[in-house]
C-alpha cells in the first residue's frame, strides 16, 4: 500500500532534485559563461557529461533499487546530488566542472523520477500507476520555482552563491527520502501451469523499442529545452526577464496537464494518454514561432510543458502494462539508458545550432523530434490495437 504521506514526499523529493540538478545550467549557463569566459556551448558540454554519466549509472542503479529498494539508492541521490553542485560552485576549470557534474549525473540517476517509479513499482506493483503520476504534480513545478530562485540568488550572491545554496537545499532533501519502505509488493502466485514468465510479455518486444525510441525523443527535447528554452525566447525577441518568467510558464503546464490526469486519467490507457502527449509536442513548438508576441511564446512553454508533462508519467506507467513489475527497475534502467545518451547530446548540439544558424533553426530542430516521438507514439498505439 503507497500511503499518502510517502507520495507527498516523494514529490517534494522530485520538485527540489530536479530544480537543484537537471534545470541548474537553464538558469545560470550564461552567467558561468562569463564568468569563466567560455562559449556557451562549453558550458552546456558539462551538462552533457551528467547526463552521460546518468546514462552508465542507469542499468546498475535500477538492480540496485530492485534488490535493496528506494530508500537507500533516493537518500543517496539528494546526498550525491549536494556534493555534486558543491563542487560546481568551487570549479574554476575544465576538469573541475566537468567533474562536478559527473557527480550530478550521477545523483540525477539516483533521485529522479526513474528512481521514483522503480521504488514505487517495486512497493505496489501494477497499483503504483496513480502514485506515479501524483509525485509528478510537484516535481512539475521544478522549473517555475527554481528558475525565478536561481535567478534571484545569483542576482544576489553570483552564480556560486546560487549553486551553493541549491547543494544545502538538495542535502535537506535527503530527509524526505528516509522513510521509503523497503519492503516489496507480493506478486500473485503464478499458475504452474503456466509458461516462464519473461521480462518483456510475448509480443511486447516491438513496443518496448518504441517505447525506447520515444523516450529517447522527448528525453532529448526535455535536455535542450531546459539547457535553452530561456535563450532562444530571448533570441526571438523576448527581454531576457519576460523570457526566464515565460519559459518558467513549462511548469505550470507539466502540473496541470499531471492534475487532469491525476483526476480523470482513469478513462485513459497508458498508450493513449502517451499519444495525447505526443500530440502536444509538435503543436508547442509551432506556436514558437510566433514569438516574441507574448501569446505565442505562453502558448509555447505552456504546450512543450503539458506534453513533456504527460510524457513523463507514460515514462513510468507504459512499463507496467508492458513488464513485469517484479523487474521493472533492471529491465527500465536498460531501455532508458539511450535517452540518457541522446539527452546528453542535446544541449551541446543544439547550443552549436543555434549559434551557427540562430534560434529558429533550434526550433525546426524540434519540430523534427517531436514529430519522431509522435510517430513512435502512433506506433505504440498501433500496437495495442
Amino acid at each position: 500500500m503507497i500511503s499518502r504521506s510517502l507520495v507527498l514526499r516523494l514529490g517534494l523529493g522530485q520538485l527540489i532534485g530536479w530544480g537543484a540538478t537537471y534545470y541548474l545550467v537553464g538558469v545560470f549557463a550564461p552567467r558561468i559563461a562569463a564568468d569563466l569566459g567560455w562559449s556557451l556551448s562549453a558550458v552546456q558540454g558539462g551538462f552533457s557529461v551528467g547526463l552521460l554519466a546518468m546514462a552508465l549509472a542507469s542499468p546498475a542503479v535500477g538492480r540496485a533499487i530492485d534488490r535493496h529498494g528506494g530508500r537507500a539508492v533516493m537518500t543517496a541521490g539528494s546526498l550525491v546530488g549536494a556534493a555534486g553542485c558543491a563542487g560546481l560552485a568551487l570549479a574554476h576549470g575544465p576538469w573541475s566542472y566537468c567533474a562536478a557534474w559527473v557527480v550530478i549525473g550521477v545523483a540525477m540517476r539516483l533521485m529522479l523520477y526513474d528512481a521514483a517509479f522503480a521504488a514505487l513499482a517495486r512497493i505496489g506493483g501494477r497499483d503504483a500507476k496513480a502514485a506515479m503520476a501524483q509525485i509528478t504534480l510537484l516535481g512539475g513545478l521544478a522549473s517555475t520555482v527554481f528558475w525565478p530562485l536561481g535567478d534571484a540568488l545569483a542576482d544576489a550572491f553570483g552564480w556560486r552563491g546560487a549553486v551553493t545554496a541549491y547543494a544545502l537545499i538538495c542535502a535537506a532533501s535527503a530527509l524526505l527520502h528516509i522513510g521509503i519502505p523497503n519492503g516489496r509488493h507480493a506478486a500473485p502466485a503464478p499458475d504452474p501451469k503456466a509458461d516462464a514468465p519473461e521480462p518483456v510479455r510475448r509480443g511486447s518486444r516491438r513496443a518496448a523499442v518504441l517505447y525506447a525510441i520515444a523516450v529517447a525523443l522527448v528525453s532529448a527535447l526535455n535536455s535542450a529545452m531546459s539547457a535553452h528554452m530561456i535563450g532562444i525566447l530571448a533570441a526571438l525577441g523576448l527581454p531576457l526577464q519576460a523570457a526566464v518568467w515565460i519559459a518558467a510558464l513549462r511548469g505550470f503546464g507539466q502540473t496541470g496537464a499531471r492534475g487532469c490526469e491525476v483526476l480523470f486519467g482513469a478513462r485513459l490507457s497508458a498508450v493513449d494518454l502517451n499519444l495525447l502527449a505526443a500530440l502536444m509536442l509538435p503543436l508547442g513548438f509551432a506556436a514558437a514561432f510566433g514569438a516574441p508576441l507574448m501569446g505565442a511564446a505562453a502558448a509555447f512553454a505552456l504546450l512543450f510543458g503539458a506534453g513533456n508533462g504527460l510524457s513523463t508519467i507514460t515514462r513510468g506507467t507504459l512499463p507496467l502494462a508492458l513488464f513485469d513489475p517484479a523487474t521493472y527497475g533492471s529491465l527500465v534502467g536498460r531501455l532508458i539508458a539511450p535517452s540518457f545518451l541522446l539527452s546528453a547530446g542535446a544541449p551541446v548540439a543544439y547550443a552549436l545550432v543555434i549559434e551557427r544558424w540562430g534560434s529558429e533553426a533550434a526550433l525546426w530542430l524540434s519540430l523534427a523530434l517531436a514529430g519522431g516521438a509522435l510517430a513512435a507514439a502512433i506506433g505504440l498505439k498501433a500496437s495495442a490495437r
